[in-house]
C-alpha cells in the first residue's frame, strides 16, 4: 500500500507540490508571529532585569525606561541632581547610578555612568579594564572598536544632524564581556566627562575656578557655565532665555537644558552649552549640592520593602519611580494585543488553505473514479481505499505544517538578528511544549481534512466508478 502511495505522489509530484507549499506558508506565518512575540517579551524582561528602579524626572514612564534601561532615542526632563545626592546616601539603596546621555560614535551611544553600575550588572571584562580618568571610555561587548581607540564624541547621532564636539575624546581602557542587552552596544564613560562636554557640573572633578586649557595654552569661558552663589543656580549667555526647567527647580531660576539620547535641545543651545574633559582628571564618584541635572537615575534597592517605599516616596509632583517590569507588562499587553491582531489572520489564511485543500481535493476524488473503481473490482477493500486516500493528503499536509514550522523558526531568527542588531537586545527564538502541543493540533486537524475527500472515495461502488 505505501509502495502505491509513495507511486501516485510521484506520479502527481507537481498538485502536491502546491498543497505543500500553501499549507507550509500558511502555518509558517502564525508559527512566526508565536515565535517572534515570545522572544520580544524574553529578551526585553531579560534586559530589564538587573534594574530594579528606576527614577527620573515627572514625564512619561514608558519613555523613562526605553531611554535609561533600552537606550531609545529621545529627550529626557531633567531630574535635579540633589534626588542622585539624597539617593547615594539613603541606608535603604545597595546603589545609585546616575545615567547621562546626549552623545554618539559611529552609531554607538556614549553612556556617562559610574564604575558601581558597570560592575554591579555586568559579568566582567573580556580584556581590558575600567575607566579611572576622566578622558577613559569602556566599550560594550558588541562595540567594534579596539582597545587604546580614541573616541571623539557626536551630540545626537548623524541621523538626526549631530554634529561632532570640537575638543573632547575619550581613550578605550577596556571591553566588557556580552550581557545580552542593549547595552553592549554602548560606550560607557565617566558620568563627569558627560557633564564637562556639555558644559555642566564644572564643580564635579574640577576646581570651581579652575581653567581649561586647549592644546594651544588659550583659555576659554564656556558659554552657559552654570554657578552656584547662595543656593540658587544662575544660567549666563543666551542658553538661558531658552532653558527647560529642571523637576523640582523653582519655576523662577532657569535650568540647563536636558540632554538625552537624540536631539535633545535645539542647536544653537547645544552649541552655546559646550565644554571640555580633562583627559588627565581622575573618577569622582562622590555627589554633592552642585551636582547637575540627571535624564535618570538606575537604583538597587537593598530589599523588595525597599524598592516599594522608594517608588512611592519618588513618585511625586517633579519626580517619577518606575519599575522597569511594570512598564514592560503594559509593553506586553500591547504585545499581546499585536499578537491577537496578527494570529487573527494566520488563523484566517489557513481557514482558506484549508477550504482550498478540501475542494482541490474532492475535484482531485472524483477526477480518480476509474482508479478507485478498478481498485475496488480487483478485490480492495472500502477501508483500504480510504486509507490510501487519506493517507495521500496527510502526508502533504504534514508534511507542509513541517516545512511551515521550520519556515516559521527561520524568519523568527532572521528578525531576532536584525532586531540584535538595531537594539542590542538579544531575542532567544526557539521551540517549546507549547509549540509542540500546537503542531500536534495541526496534525490532527490534517487528519480531518484528509478524511473528507477519503470517505467520498469510501462510499463509491465498483460499478460506478467505472462506468464514469
Amino acid at each position: 500500500m505505501i509502495r502505491f502511495i509513495l507511486a501516485d505522489l510521484r506520479r502527481l509530484w507537481l498538485g502536491g507540490a502546491v498543497v505543500v507549499l500553501l499549507v507550509a506558508l500558511a502555518t509558517a506565518l502564525g508559527v512566526g508571529v508565536t515565535l517572534q512575540e515570545r522572544s520580544l517579551r524574553l529578551g526585553s524582561a531579560r534586559a530589564a532585569d538587573k534594574f530594579d528602579l528606576v527614577v527620573g524626572a515627572a514625564g512619561s514612564e514608558t519613555q523613562l525606561v526605553l531611554s535609561s534601561i533600552f537606550l531609545q532615542a529621545a529627550p529626557l526632563p531633567l531630574v535635579d541632581g540633589s534626588v542622585l545626592t539624597r539617593l547615594s546616601a539613603d541606608p535603604r539603596v545597595d546603589w545609585a547610578a546616575p545615567v547621562g546621555f546626549g552623545d554618539s560614535f559611529s552609531g554607538y551611544p556614549i553612556i556617562g555612568t559610574t564604575t558601581k553600575l558597570i560592575s554591579s550588572t555586568t559579568p566582567g571584562f573580556a580584556e581590558g579594564k575600567m575607566f579611572a580618568l576622566e578622558g577613559e571610555a569602556v566599550l560594550g561587548a558588541a562595540v567594534n572598536l579596539p582597545l587604546g581607540a580614541e573616541i571623539k564624541p557626536m551630540h545626537g547621532t548623524a541621523e538626526t544632524g549631530g554634529h561632532t564636539h570640537a575638543g573632547p575624546a575619550y581613550k578605550v581602557t577596556g571591553k566588557l564581556q556580552p550581557t545580552g542587552t542593549p547595552w553592549d552596544r554602548a560606550i560607557l564613560v565617566p558620568i563627569q566627562a558627560v557633564w564637562h562636554v556639555h558644559g555642566l557640573g564644572e564643580e564635579h572633578g574640577h576646581g570651581h575656578e579652575e581653567e581649561h586649557h586647549d592644546g594651544d595654552g588659550h583659555d576659554h569661558a564656556h558659554e552657559g557655565e552654570e554657578h552656584h552663589e547662595d543656593g540658587e543656580t544662575h544660567v549666563e549667555g543666551e542658553a538661558a532665555e531658552h532653558a527647560t526647567p529642571v523637576a523640582g527647580t523653582p519655576a523662577a531660576q532657569p535650568a540647563k537644558p536636558a540632554f538625552a539620547l537624540g536631539a535633545a535641545s535645539s542647536a544653537h543651545i547645544e552649541e552655546d552649552h559646550h565644554g571640555s574633559i580633562d583627559p588627565d582628571a581622575p573618577v569622582v564618584e562622590t555627589f554633592g549640592a552642585s551636582t547637575p541635572g540627571l535624564p535618570a537615575i538606575l537604583v538597587k534597592p537593598k530589599t523588595i520593602a525597599d524598592a516599594y517605599r522608594l517608588r512611592q516616596e519618588y513618585r511625586t509632583g517633579s519626580t517619577l519611580g518606575v519599575f522597569p517590569g511594570e512598564v514592560l507588562t503594559r509593553l506586553y499587553a500591547t504585545l499581546g494585543d499585536a499578537k491577537m491582531i496578527l494570529s487573527a489572520v494566520a488563523a484566517g489564511s489557513q481557514g482558506l488553505v484549508a477550504a482550498a485543500l478540501v475542494l482541490v481535493t474532492v475535484i482531485h476524488v472524483g477526477q480518480r473514479r476509474r482508479q478507485i473503481g478498478a481498485l475496488r473490482a480487483f478485490g480492495a477493500p472500502r477501508l483500504s481505499v480510504f486509507t490510501i486516500v487519506w493517507l495521500e493528503l496527510f502526508l502533504l499536509v504534514a508534511l507542509g505544517i513541517g516545512i511551515g514550522f521550520l519556515i516559521g523558526l527561520a524568519a523568527a531568527q532572521i528578525g531576532a538578528q536584525l532586531f540584535a542588531a538595531k537594539s542590542g537586545v538579544i531575542l532567544p527564538v526557539g521551540f517549546t511544549r507549547e509549540d509542540m502541543r500546537l503542531a500536534l493540533v495541526f496534525l490532527g486537524f490534517a487528519g480531518i481534512l484528509a478524511a473528507v475527500p477519503a470517505l467520498l472515495a469510501y462510499r463509491q461502488s465498483p460499478a460506478t466508478a467505472l462506468r464514469a
